[in-house]
């Protein structure tokens, strides 16, 4: 459990502060333009952040939906859209794609309403149950999901996630063109390499494959996300340093050398995702580091543009515009 936490009023303050340095006003100090909720550190990233840049993986929680009634983790805060506004502020990204956390179960209401606060510049990623009906799953797309996410690690609503509900899953939303984004552990994902690689749908994997740290290159299932990764249907979120590793910040050397090898693999099905607000970690990240890490993985600009902008536009449906 996270001992961080900021009530609204404390964003608002943070957001106060920061119209007031941005205006040289009194009581506005400069690095307070850059504080940002459930983030650690103000300094800008050091890597140039393009116009267009997606944060492919984020989550909104609002007080005003309560968490699920299977939910027994930490509990919802504010860590809503005028809290990541201030987020974009700092680091720089345009486009979003909010992912439905599992305190929310099947409830994707916090979810669409922050897209529909940020506007055309966000997708929605939600989490539905297999009673879901064509009619909910239409008038999800029309307020701008693009996929669900399935969830295998941590408690979900409706108990255990199996590969029969995965599968399942996937031909329910397939005639919508959606994607299924599984959130896996690496033992998970090696154990269910067939039942991946069979999917109807584009397949995308959630935060580097959830390797086992201290394993990295030599877990089992590295070959698997590889020969995925080769079948051009399957995606990566270049998201999660701080889950994969044992070395830690600022360089996550373990996690890196697993992330250069995916973004090598497949440049053009990598996505970068931040995972704000970092539910559960005790210690916030430096969000501007985390991003800088990404030079690390992909070093050449023309493969960082790929990942933040042609990749999110290709599988979001953002447009090149």
């Amino acid at each position: 459990m996270t001992t961080f936490d900021l009530s609204r009023r404390d964003i608002l303050k943070a957001a106060g502060l920061g119209a007031a340095a941005a205006a040289g006003l009194p009581g506005g100090p400069a690095l307070a333009q850059n504080a940002v909720p459930f983030s650690a550190g103000t300094e800008q990233p050091k890597t140039e952040v393009p116009a267009q840049a997606c944060d492919s993986h984020i989550h909104i929680f609002s007080t005003r939906f309560p968490a699920s009634p299977h939910w027994r983790g930490q509990p919802v805060s504010d860590s809503d859209v005028a809290a990541y506004r201030l987020f974009q502020k700092r680091i720089g990204t345009s486009r979003t794609v909010v992912v439905t956390p599992s305190t929310y179960g099947i409830d994707n209401r916090a979810t669409l309403d922050g897209v529909a606060q940020l506007g055309a510049s966000a997708r929605a990623v939600v989490v539905v149950d297999l009673d879901a009906t064509e009619a909910e799953l239409r008038d999800m797309a029309a307020r701008g999901t693009v996929g669900i996410r399935v969830n295998f690690v941590t408690p979900q609503s409706w108990g255990v996630t199996t590969a029969e509900r995965l599968e399942a899953m996937a031909r329910k939303v397939q005639p919508f063109g959606w994607h299924v984004q599984v959130y896996m552990t690496g033992d998970q994902i090696a154990d269910h390499a067939e039942v991946l690689a069979r999917l109807p749908t584009p397949l995308v994997i959630d935060h580097l494959a959830r390797l086992l740290p201290g394993q990295g290159l030599n877990h089992r299932a590295v070959p698997v996300v590889r020969n995925l990764l080769d079948g051009g249907r399957t995606w990566m979120k270049l998201s999660g340093a701080y889950l994969n590793t044992t070395s830690g910040p600022p360089t996550y050397a373990d996690a890196t050398d697993v992330a250069k090898l995916f973004a090598k693999a497949a440049p053009e099905r990598m996505v970068w995702g931040s995972d704000w607000p970092h539910r559960g970690e005790k210690h916030m990240p430096d969000d501007a580091g985390l991003f800088d890490l990404l030079a690390e993985w992909a070093p050449s600009e023309a493969a960082r543009r790929r990942i933040l902008i042609d990749n999110p536009a290709a599988l979001y449906g953002f447009g090149t515009s």
